[in-house]
C-alpha cells in the first residue's frame, strides 16, 4: 500500500452490517494557509472499529470536530446516519482527553452523567420521569454505581473518565467519536475504559472513531486505521498500514516498525511530536 490522497477500504467483514454510519466524500482541510489533508474519502459501518493516527497538528482532532459540525471542511461533504453533521447531533456521542477536574468541583458523579442525558434539551435542564433510572444504568454500565454520590473532584483520573464516557452513551449514539481517552490513565484504567468503549460497538452496533497516540491498548480491537500525516494519510486495516514500508513513504523519511512482545514500537517518527524523542510505542 502507497499512501496518498484517497485510500478507502471497507471493513474485514461488512456483510450484513447495513447502512454506514458515517461518510465523507472528498474532504479537505486547512487551518490558516496551510492545508492539513484533503481528498479523504471514508465509509465506516455499523460496528466498525477505526483508530486515527497521526503527528500532533496533522489534524485528527480536527477531524473530529468536522463531524460534530463544529469545523466546516474546505471542502467535500461528510453525512451522519444518511444526513448531513449539525452541532448537537443525538446520534454521535463524543468522549473528549481525560483531564482531571478541579478537587473543589462540587457536582457528584451521577451529576455529571445526568450532563449527557439533559444535554439535547434546550434551556435550564427540567428532570423528566425515568431520567435517574437512566442516569443509574449509565453508571452501572460504566462499572461507576458504587461512587455515583461522591464529588467528582475526589475521584481518579480513571473514574473520572468512566463517568465521561456514561455521558457519551447517553444517547445510544450510533457514532462514538473518541479523542485521545487514555490519555494520563494508567494500564489498568485504560483497559477499563476501552472494554467499556469497545462493549457499545459489540452490543449496540456502534461505530467509533478512536484517535490515540498509542494503539497498542486497542490494537486487538480496530478494524481499520487512518494514519494522517504531512498533509497525506494511509488507510487500511493494522497489517496494511503499520508496516516500515509504508510509514517511510507517509512520511517521505525512514521510519520503522518494530515488534517488541505483544506491543508494536515505531521508530524514527520526525520532531512533528517533540514529546517523545523519535521513538514510541506506534504513537501517532
Amino acid at each position: 500500500m502507497s499512501p496518498g490522497r484517497r485510500q478507502a477500504h471497507g471493513p474485514r467483514n461488512d456483510g450484513g452490517r447495513g447502512r454506514p454510519v458515517l461518510e465523507i466524500a472528498g474532504a479537505a482541510l486547512q487551518r490558516g494557509e496551510r492545508e492539513l489533508w484533503s481528498g479523504l474519502d471514508l465509509v465506516v459501518h455499523p460496528g466498525e472499529f477505526l483508530a486515527v493516527l497521526g503527528p500532533s497538528g496533522s489534524g485528527k482532532t480536527t477531524l473530529l470536530r468536522s463531524i460534530l459540525g463544529l469545523q466546516p471542511l474546505s471542502s467535500g461533504t461528510i453525512r451522519v446516519a444518511g444526513e448531513p453533521v449539525h452541532r448537537g447531533n443525538p446520534r454521535i456521542g463524543y468522549i473528549p482527553q481525560q483531564r482531571p477536574l478541579a478537587p473543589d468541583t462540587s457536582l457528584r458523579a451521577r451529576d455529571l452523567v445526568a450532563l449527557g442525558v439533559h444535554g439535547s434539551r434546550f434551556g435550564f435542564p427540567v428532570p423528566h420521569r425515568g431520567d435517574r433510572a437512566k442516569v443509574d444504568r449509565l453508571l452501572t454500565a460504566v462499572g461507576a454505581s458504587h461512587y455515583a454520590d461522591r464529588r467528582v473532584g475526589l475521584l481518579s483520573g480513571g473514574e473520572q473518565q468512566r463517568l465521561r464516557v456514561g455521558q457519551a452513551l447517553a444517547d445510544d449514539p450510533a457514532l462514538l467519536l473518541c479523542d485521545e481517552p487514555l490519555s494520563n490513565l494508567d494500564l489498568a484504567n485504560q483497559r477499563g475504559v476501552t472494554d467499556i468503549i469497545d462493549r457499545q460497538r459489540r452490543e449496540r452496533g456502534a461505530s467509533i472513531l478512536f484517535v490515540t497516540h498509542d494503539i497498542n491498548p486497542i490494537l486487538g480491537r480496530v478494524d481499520r486505521i487512518l494514519y494522517i500525516a504531512g498533509g497525506r494519510f494511509v488507510l487500511g486495516t493494522p497489517d496494511e498500514v503499520l508496516q516500515t514500508r509504508v510509514l517511510t513513504e507517509l512520511y517521505g523519511t525512514p521510519v520503522f516498525v518494530l515488534r517488541a512482545g505483544d506491543r508494536l514500537v515505531v521508530v524514527g517518527v520526525p520532531d512533528a511530536e517533540p514529546h517523545h524523542d523519535h521513538d514510541h510505542e506506534a504513537h501517532a
